[in-house]
């Protein structure tokens, strides 16, 4: 069967390389000149279940509020006359209570373990390197109050199966010496050693070339989808700028602007744009943190990847644009300095914004959608990397007409 696959971020290869390893006939459609351009390019790096709460929670409105008179906070709102902001604002908010919260956060987790083991397998099929570690995260706070509000929020995740070990400071720094130096500033933190790191960027290009190499997918760079040309209750073509593609199956895999596609076919997908910051430094060999944090009181993570440090905050509510100034990484090199003393160089800083694909309930969609041969794998929001090989997994599975590995109970779309 001819699979197009929309996208060429983590998702949309990973979604490619379970097709055509199920002996499809892919292509790959990206309006970039390579992969992991848009959404991909510059993650935190973390491949995390143990980052698999749901956003929305009877605590996201009291965030909002405070958001809105501390400028450093990690939660930030341009208001705008989008009226799918307010759409979205709205189905948000009816995800706020606590059964909706609890309920995403499982789905999350189930869908996020499947795919940590996904990854893992694919990187031992295929050899790829992407300056991976598997040493587990360190999620930490700086005050007595945070770390035990912040354990008792992690054991819900616990209770569902992620091994965790809630550590003082001086575990903590046993664990990870490059916190070391400000070891007395910190009360403690929450451990979850299935967690790791790697860069989403390499994953994808490696990807690409197996892709090509193996399964001969057809890559289309810098080519922008136009819309989709339907006949009764099928995709036959995707239209595009260097002309329409046929097609016996189309899977939408365009992060943010994969709401404005559906839009056009009239399929309501409410994914919406949570711009992120990222800024990515080298770092000597012997300095810097050896696996990957979360600072929780300032909210924001890092992943050591090779000999570079890669800093990621803030959830910003700005439509579709993803300009930045030097002011918005402020606080992120503030931290970053007093994390890890002499170790960063923020003039050498490669800074970045991008856009995350969220959901109201932070839950990814899959599968059919309206059409016979449509299928949807986007809305994966700030957890992309974590999801996308069992994201992509399920997908081949749900497209094959198999019984999938995962239970898809609140992973399908419903009209």
């Amino acid at each position: 069967m001819k699979v197009v696959v929309l996208g060429a971020g983590v998702v949309g290869m990973a979604a490619a390389y379970y097709l055509a390893k199920d002996g499809h006939e892919v292509t790959v459609i990206e309006r970039h000149s390579e992969a992991a351009s848009g959404t991909s390019r510059s993650n935190a790096g973390l491949v995390s279940p143990g980052d698999s709460t749901a956003w929305a929670s009877p605590a996201a409105l009291k965030t909002f509020i405070s958001s809105l008179f501390n400028p450093d906070m990690g939660l930030k709102v341009r208001f705008s006359l989008d009226p799918h902001f307010y759409l979205w604002t709205l189905r948000f908010l009816m995800q706020c209570t606590q059964g909706r919260a609890d309920a995403n956060t499982a789905v999350k987790l189930r869908l996020a373990f499947y795919s940590r083991q996904c990854i893992n397998a694919l990187q031992a099929e295929t050899g790829i390197a992407y300056d991976e570690r598997r040493k587990g995260i360190l999620y930490f706070y700086r005050s007595e109050q945070s770390l035990a509000a912040g354990a008792k929020h992690m054991q819900y995740i616990a209770d569902r199966g992620l091994t965790i070990e809630v550590v003082d400071r001086n575990r903590l720094v046993e664990l990870e010496p490059g916190l070391a130096g400000v070891r007395d500033q910190l009360a403690g933190g929450v451990y979850s050693p299935l967690d790791q790191t790697g860069d989403s960027y390499l994953f994808s290009s490696q990807l690409t070339a197996v892709c090509k190499q193996k399964f001969n997918v057809d890559f289309r760079f810098d080519t922008v989808v136009d819309g989709l040309a339907i006949e009764g209750d099928k995709v036959t073509s995707v239209r595009t700028s260097q002309g329409p593609i046929g097609c016996d199956a189309v899977v939408i895999a365009m992060g943010p602007e994969s709401a404005l596609l559906a839009r056009k076919v009239g399929i309501d997908v409410p994914v919406y744009p949570v711009k992120g910051y990222t800024a990515t430094i080298p770092i000597a060999e012997d300095k810097g943190p050896t696996m990957g944090g979360v600072d929780e009181d300032r909210l924001i993570a890092y992943s050591r990847l090779g000999n570079r440090l890669r800093l990621a905050s803030t959830a910003e509510f700005a439509g579709y644009d993803r300009t930045f100034k030097p002011t918005d990484f402020r606080t992120m090199f503030k931290t970053a300095h007093d994390l890890f003393p002499g170790a960063v160089d923020e003039g050498k800083a490669l800074c970045w914004a991008g856009l995350r694909p969220m959901m109201p309930g932070s839950v990814p969609v899959h599968g059919r959608a309206r059409y016979a041969n449509l299928y949807l794998d986007t809305g994966h929001g700030h957890v992309g990397w974590t999801m996308a090989c069992g994201s992509g997994k399920f997908l081949s599975d749900l497209i094959a007409n198999r019984k999938p590995e995962i239970d898809p109970a609140g992973l399908l779309y419903r009209n």
